[in-house]
């Protein structure tokens, strides 16, 4: 197998670069996905950089030097590892798409939700729901209402922040070979996670600028395995301390989760808060149907 490094390290301007991009392209996971799409965004700004520099009249000095050409190909070549325009990006969301993979990765809330919802309404009145949004509250409430005992943490608030993470399960975290990795919450497996796992693509953000990685994340045998680890992870890790603290209140439990770090987006927090009230929202147009 083809190793990201391989192909990452060096500009794919050869046949031998080009025979490994290929084969990198041919891998089924988001690494070599990553990796390839990052080596054509190289070679399109590389080929643009080479124009650039044909159409603008050479002078001076050293106008048929060939070592200086040389040096400036070499530097147009690193310079293209360097640059990002954002087509290695479109061309991943765009090849996983073809493939009916996640978009996303499973866990880039922000996208998920525009990309696969249409958007949230400002008011999250839930006027954006999916029409599947009553059968995914009813296929995970047993297990919501199990971890809500342990935690004391509201149904509504657990299923929507589930509903978050996951695309409402339209974008659940999958393996390269398209198994379910039953993570409704975006859960990261950490050093102490002995568990199974599966790496995504998934969108962090650093200093407040949004960054692609493909991650580690935890794999679980059912949903209830699901729900039970994450209430484990609230109820037993310190951090999640004020969260339960604040659970009676959404606004209280969306910001708390935010501070307490579970997710890198700076607007995590008003964004939970919106999908929570479309989950309460659901929640009472079902009890008034009853």
């Amino acid at each position: 197998m083809i190793k990201q490094t391989d192909i990452a390290g060096g500009m794919a301007l050869d046949s031998q670069g080009l025979d490994k991009l290929k084969a990198a392209a041919k891998q089924n996971s988001p690494q070599a996905l990553s990796a390839t799409a990052q080596q054509m965004e190289g070679v399109f700004v590389n080929m643009m950089m080479k124009s650039m520099r044909q159409a603008t009249p050479q002078g001076g000095l050293f106008q048929n030097n060939q070592t200086q050409q040389l040096f400036t190909s070499m530097l147009d070549a690193q310079l293209s590892q360097k640059t990002h325009t954002g087509l290695a990006d479109m061309m991943i969301k765009q090849i996983a798409r073809q493939r009916g993979d996640n978009v996303n990765g499973g866990h880039d809330p922000v996208a998920v939700q525009l990309n696969r919802l249409g958007g949230m309404d400002a008011t999250g009145d839930g006027a954006d729901l999916p029409q599947s949004a009553e059968e995914f509250f009813a296929k995970l409430a047993p297990h919501a209402e199990e971890a809500s005992r342990r935690t004391g943490i509201p149904v509504q608030f657990m299923l929507g922040h589930a509903a978050l993470e996951s695309g409402w399960g339209k974008s659940e975290i999958r393996s390269s070979a398209g198994k379910a990795s039953h993570n409704l919450f975006g859960i990261k497996a950490g050093a102490s996670w002995n568990g199974g796992t599966v790496d995504c693509m998934t969108t962090e953000y650093v200093d407040g600028v949004a960054q692609k990685r493909v991650e580690r994340f935890r794999s679980y045998d059912s949903y209830q395995a699901a729900f039970e680890d994450y209430a484990n992870l609230l109820k037993n890790n310190r951090r999640y301390q004020g969260v339960l603290d604040n659970a009676g209140d959404a606004h209280g439990f969306a910001y708390g989760l935010q501070r307490a770090g579970y997710a890198t987006d700076p607007a995590y927090g008003a964004k939970l808060k919106k999908v929570i009230q479309q989950a309460i929202n659901v929640n009472a147009d079902n009890t008034s149907k009853a």
